[in-house]
């Protein structure tokens, strides 16, 4: 897969880099972000993958998260992933939460979106293969986190592949997607009526089947306007239910915006490194 650099910029002694391939996985030019610390000039260095939200592309979370200054400080890399294939061709829709921006990292199975939108696919194994070869990354040390809509790709992920993420986290996640707008209309048009294919993309549900075999970072604002469509609760009942290792806290007073992922992002960014270096 040829690479192609957009940018490259200096950063916290490190280098933020912007890059576009063509992706066979869904079958368009894709475009993604890698920042690497400046330890990773001598070594290679666990990963972050970040995984953003609704509308967002890579740069929603490179430029707004504030994450750079704390992945130098602790010697990870930072991945930012878009969230959807785009372009010419690539189906889409009005409304803001389907079709392009909101991929919802799954692999669609209902048409027009199966032609394109195969971003589980893409996200656990195609851009790893690329970003793998051509930077210093370890590949046995990799975190995962998001937020909002990212929050549920990294949850699901973490779950159904816990052997690829050795540590996971969240901000604001869309917690049960199976019981609310947030979800029933994405999953129903992407996968169908079947619940079943639902019930591998819902953090709760995957919860109660699976768990995770570590800890869990769950970052959630109390005065986020998107309350009722994340449904926080449902994933703390199914985390009591299970006794999963977990910190779930709630934050007085914060909202949905990335002023709140910016507040606790270097708590998430010590978190997943603590556990990424510490690896065997």
């Amino acid at each position: 897969m040829a690479l192609e650099t957009i940018s490259e910029n200096r950063s916290f002694g490190g280098r933020q880099g912007v890059y576009r391939h063509a992706s066979s996985a869904t079958g368009t030019d894709m475009v993604f972000a890698v920042y690497l610390p400046p330890q990773a000039t001598e070594t290679e260095v666990p990963v972050l993958w970040y995984l953003s939200g609704l509308t967002c592309t890579h740069e929603n979370a490179m430029t707004k998260a504030g994450a750079q200054e704390h992945a130098a400080r602790e010697g990870i890399a930072l991945i930012f992933p878009d969230t959807s294939p785009r372009g010419e061709g690539v189906a889409d829709d009005e409304a803001y939460d389907l079709g392009q921006g909101a991929g919802f990292y799954v692999n669609a199975t209902q048409d027009p979106w199966a032609k394109h939108f195969r971003m589980w696919d893409y996200i656990t194994q195609e851009l790893p293969d690329l970003v793998f070869s051509e930077f210093p990354l370890d590949r046995e040390a990799q975190g995962i986190t998001g937020h909002s809509m990212g929050g549920h790709g990294a949850l699901s992920m973490a779950m159904t592949l816990p052997e690829t993420y050795r540590s996971v986290s969240a901000f604001a996640p869309i917690a049960n997607p199976s019981g609310s707008d947030w979800g029933r209309k994405q999953l129903g048009a992407y996968l169908g009526d079947d619940r079943a294919a639902w019930a591998a993309h819902d953090s709760t549900l995957l919860m109660r089947e699976k768990g995770y075999p570590g800890e869990i970072l769950i970052d959630q604002g109390t005065d986020d306007q998107f309350l009722d469509l994340l449904k926080p609760e449902a994933l703390a009942e199914a985390v009591a239910a299970r006794r999963q290792p977990a910190t779930l806290r709630m934050q007085q007073g914060y909202d949905h915006s990335y002023f709140f992922v910016q507040s606790f992002i270097g708590d998430h960014v010590d978190w997943h490194a603590e556990r990424l270096w510490k690896l065997p």
